[in-house]
């Protein structure tokens, strides 16, 4: 199945832009902001880790969703130079015991099961020994462009993880007509249970972690994984810590216009913003719906208010203090497909490093499903 479509968003290029200046700004005033004891800067950090998304590893594809094999070189070398790469399966790990991860972890990660991984994405990743992981849709494996379960197999005993990216594909908010919240919630996972079902008679091993195909989930469908005991994968940006929500872990993608090393590095050293709560917290919108005020509850102990800056769309959205964190008012109207409020923060300690937190909303189309 054509893999997700990643949309553009003015509001990063804006955020890495507004980064890369004050990071510049930094390094001219050295002295600048070390105003916290470095027991707590280390703790942020290592309690942190980024994941990356990508899909096509090929220059015959389509690029929203491509990297050609010359930019994951690029990144995979920059990788070994500047981070340590550990698989899902260790971070995850750490993540829920609360001990320390590495510091500038990365764990690398591929959204549906094309040949092209194989062929030149896998060279690369075993030339630098890096673990990965594949999230796959079991009932398109061995069609078209799809891996074989050979290959799987191939690449399992070289170290290569697989999980479920649902069985056939699915939009997980479309409803069929005159669908109950009930029938809807049951036939999701019943499609979630079935890919798991195969992977683990294929492969002999279930994880139960789920990516969401194009990203795509609500509260319902999170409580639902929750229930079914699974950790969940989105396509919003930033890093994952203690306080991220083990239903909504964020990943980072890095192909099409966000393969540029350039901008990447940003993203690949940036840590979780310690976010405790989001008040409302809902992620389908409405065509034309106004979300209003959200409040967001953060721990400030290496980060100043003043120094949060939020974007929607490509403007800065405004800030005000709350008792637990800040608040912000988000008039635009929203339109049929995705999008995402992205809070950037440096780190008071090390301002070349920043908390990243982002927030997806989903809109489906007049006919009620939603753009792939």
């Amino acid at each position: 199945m054509i893999s997700t479509r990643i949309q553009s968003t003015a509001s990063e290029s804006m955020i890495l832009s507004i980064i890369l200046s004050f990071i510049l700004f930094v390094c001219a005033f050295p002295a600048f902001s070390l105003s916290q004891n470095t027991q707590t800067n280390q703790t942020h950090q290592n309690r942190s880790f980024v994941i990356l998304q990508y899909h096509h590893v090929s220059e015959d594809t389509p690029r929203v969703t491509s990297i050609a094999p010359a930019e994951l070189e690029e990144h995979m070398s920059y990788l070994a130079e500047n981070n340590t790469v550990i698989s899902l399966q260790k971070a995850l790990d750490l993540l829920k015991k609360g001990e320390v991860i590495p510091n500038k972890a990365v764990v690398i990660t591929f959204d549906d099961g094309y040949k092209n991984i194989l062929e030149n994405g896998h060279p690369i990743l075993k030339k630098y020994g890096f673990p990965y992981t594949i999230f796959i849709n079991p009932s398109q494996i061995g069609t078209g462009s799809q891996l074989s379960w050979e290959d799987l197999e191939t690449m399992k005993s070289e170290g290569v993880t697989f999980a479920n990216h649902t069985l056939d594909h699915l939009h997980l908010l479309d409803r069929y007509a005159n669908e109950s919240d009930e029938q809807w919630l049951a036939r999701i996972k019943r499609n979630i249970e079935m890919a798991e079902q195969l992977l683990t008679e294929k492969l002999g091993y279930s994880l139960k972690w789920l990516a969401y195909p194009f990203g795509e989930f609500d509260t319902k469908v999170k409580a639902l994984l929750k229930d079914m005991g699974y950790i969940g994968f989105g396509q919003q940006s930033g890093a994952v810590g203690p306080y991220s929500d083990l239903q909504a872990l964020p990943r980072y993608p890095a192909a099409g216009r966000y393969a540029n090393l350039e901008t990447l590095k940003t993203k690949i050293n940036s840590l979780a913003m310690p976010v405790t709560d989001v008040r409302p917290q809902r992620y389908v919108m409405l065509i034309e719906e106004q979300l209003g005020t959200v409040e967001i509850d953060v721990k400030f102990d290496d980060i100043l208010l003043a120094r949060v800056a939020c974007y929607f769309r490509g403007e800065t959205l405004p800030i005000k203090e709350t008792n637990t964190g800040f608040s912000i008012n988000v008039k635009a109207k929203f339109y049929p497909g995705r999008t995402r409020i992205n809070c950037t923060a440096p780190s008071l300690r090390d301002p070349s490093r920043f908390y990243w937190y982002s927030l997806p909303y989903f809109t489906a189309q007049d006919n009620g499903t939603y753009l792939d």
